[in-house]
Order: C-alpha cells, then sequence, then structure tokens
C-alpha cells in the first residue's frame, strides 16, 4: 500500500498516541504531546483530528481499509465466513497491544461506535433487505468476543473463535 505524505504524518500521530498510552495515563496525555512525539506541530495535529478520539478512530478506520484491501472474494458459503471471521480476529490478535492500551483507557466504545458504524454501513450496501437490528447483533458479538479474548490474554485461535462466531450466526454448508 502506497502512502501520501498526508497519511504518513496521520500515522506518525497514532503512533505517537499509542507510544504516549503506552507510558502515561490517557487523560494526562495532551495534544502538545503527541505533536511533539510525533514530530509535527499542533496546528498539524489539528488540520488531521479534532481531538485524541479521532485518532483512534482513524486506526480503525486506517486498519478496516488495509483489511478489506487484503480481502479477494465475496463471501458465499461457511467456509467463506470462516476465512474472513479468521482473518477479522488474527487482525485483532496482531494489533492486541494497542486494544491492551484502549481498553486500558476505557475508550472500548470507540471501538463498539467504529464496529457498529461498519456492520450498519456494509448490511446497507450487501444486504439492504436484512433486520435492521442485524449489524449491531454482529457488532456486539465481535466486540464482546473480542474484549473477553483479549482479557484472556488472546488465548486460543482464531480459528475457533471464527468457528464459534460462523456457528452463532448460524451460515450453512
Amino acid at each position: 500500500m502506497e502512502y501520501t505524505s498526508e497519511e504518513y504524518t496521520r500515522h506518525y500521530i497514532v503512533q505517537a498516541l499509542f507510544l504516549l498510552m503506552g507510558e502515561y495515563e490517557y487523560g494526562k496525555i495532551s495534544v502538545t504531546d503527541i505533536a511533539q512525539k510525533a514530530g509535527v506541530g499542533r496546528a498539524t495535529f489539528y488540520r488531521y483530528f479534532k481531538c485524541k478520539e479521532d485518532v483512534i478512530e482513524f486506526y480503525f478506520s486506517h486498519n478496516t481499509r488495509e483489511f478489506m484491501s487484503e480481502q479477494h472474494y465475496y463471501p458465499r458459503c461457511r467456509a467463506d465466513y470462516l476465512s474472513i471471521a479468521r482473518d477479522v480476529f488474527e487482525k485483532f490478535q496482531k494489533n492486541r497491544e494497542c486494544f491492551t492500551l484502549i481498553k486500558r483507557a476505557h475508550l472500548e466504545y470507540l471501538y463498539l461506535d467504529f464496529l457498529n458504524k461498519k456492520m450498519i454501513e456494509t448490511f446497507k450496501h450487501d444486504y439492504p433487505d436484512e433486520d435492521l437490528y442485524k449489524p449491531y447483533l454482529f457488532a456486539g458479538m465481535i466486540f464482546n468476543v473480542s474484549m473477553a479474548w483479549l482479557a484472556d490474554g488472546c488465548e486460543g485461535s482464531a480459528a475457533q473463535l471464527a468457528r464459534i462466531f460462523v456457528d452463532s450466526i448460524n451460515i450453512g454448508e
């Protein structure tokens, strides 16, 4: 994936925030701290983000775009759904340090809000005739399973979680 200088700047800011979150309590981290750590000015921070929470939301969005660009097929059967669910949980596991910092800062609601928005967008686009509440069900399942798995140190495999998830949504062969 090729990045523009704007995207690099956003990524430096994201990295700076997570580095600072590893060292300090989230509430004590200022925009000035983030900008200094990222090697940019405060005006640059505000050019791309309104607040610290926007940085975390960008992190989720970027990871989702990256994930979606790696998906080369539309799910048609149980095996496809298992593969995608496994990939989702593997991506979460790969990023567990950031999610641990997010949870420690009591910002999990940002992840749930993000999942809700993405599921609603997906359902409106791919499944327009589905029940209005189904996207929330899927988002809630992913969120709760991810947070419980994180609390358990991501013990167990992503494939095992994928099987549980797909079995729960009752996708046949």
